[in-house]
């Protein structure tokens, strides 16, 4: 996910989306576990109409189950209702690529079908860096914070990865983070337990300094341009995206994929 512009608001991370904004979004998909989204006035009108900051954080807190180590490090409970929410979401994604995947695996002559995948919040959680941070990202403690920690997968993803794999889909991971990052990123997945291919033709990474001739927009495509033109581009090569899993709208509209699977994410909004 790219983190260059973030809406670090009580309001971006509490509003809610109307079923026009959200059909808008992903037109001819399905979507589950509808999240966050914009304000119902973008300037509030009253102090009424904004959440105290400190008791939203403490709702999100609570919402993933805050468990803090000995060291002060901050981690989602696997009990918690966050948890319980992805493991739904699982479930429902693991019961629609069953059929889809044996329906690739009957047909011949088709396409090899394939899954996309976000990488913040979709395959690994980043509540521990967020809380580190007090939820006010930087590209700076990013690149700190990556560099040294590996995040936790977002709880039963990589099993839901790998049996995917297994069953025949092709993986690809496709985020916003910027391509200095590869390296630190593709151990993470690695060591958390992804086990299916990691190298630059499976993991796509934002690069804005030499940014890839399949996307006309170049070094100024907005999150939606970018991730439905690298999902285009996984097309052209041969494959049919069954589904496409991210935690943000902007992870998912755009097309380019036959089901679109939200995962939750009440931390923050990127448009």
């Amino acid at each position: 996910m790219p983190r260059l512009t973030r809406f670090r608001t009580a309001l971006s991370r509490r509003a809610r989306l109307g079923a026009a904004t959200v059909a808008a979004l992903v037109t001819g998909t399905a979507v589950f576990g509808i999240g966050q989204a914009t304000a119902e006035h973008s300037v509030p009108r009253t102090d009424k109409e904004i959440p105290n900051l400190t008791q939203v954080q403490d709702k999100i807190k609570a919402y993933y189950g805050d468990t803090v180590t000995a060291d002060g490090q901050h981690y989602a409970s696997p009990h918690s209702n966050y948890a319980r929410q992805v493991r739904g979401i699982e479930t429902r994604a693991r019961a629609y690529l069953a059929k889809a995947l044996d329906r690739h695996g009957r047909a011949r002559g088709t396409a090899k079908p394939a899954i996309v995948l976000d990488i913040d919040d979709t395959t690994l959680l980043t509540y521990n860096y967020e809380l580190q941070v007090g939820f006010h990202f930087t590209p700076q403690s990013q690149d700190k914070y990556l560099e040294s920690t590996d995040m936790d997968p977002v709880f039963g993803m990589n099993r839901l990865v790998n049996w995917a794999h297994d069953k025949g889909a092709e993986v690809f991971f496709l985020t916003g983070r910027k391509e200095a990052q590869r390296t630190w990123s593709v151990r993470n997945l690695k060591n958390v337990g992804y086990g299916v291919s990691l190298d630059s033709r499976h993991v796509y990474l934002k690069n804005t300094e030499h940014p890839p001739p399949y996307l006309p927009c170049g070094a100024t495509c907005t999150t939606v341009e970018y991730k439905s033109g690298t999902r285009k581009h996984i097309e052209s090569l041969g494959y049919h995206i069954v589904a496409n899993f991210g935690d943000q709208y902007s992870d998912l509209s755009g097309g380019a994929g036959d089901r679109t699977f939200k995962l939750p994410n009440p931390m923050y909004f990127l448009p």
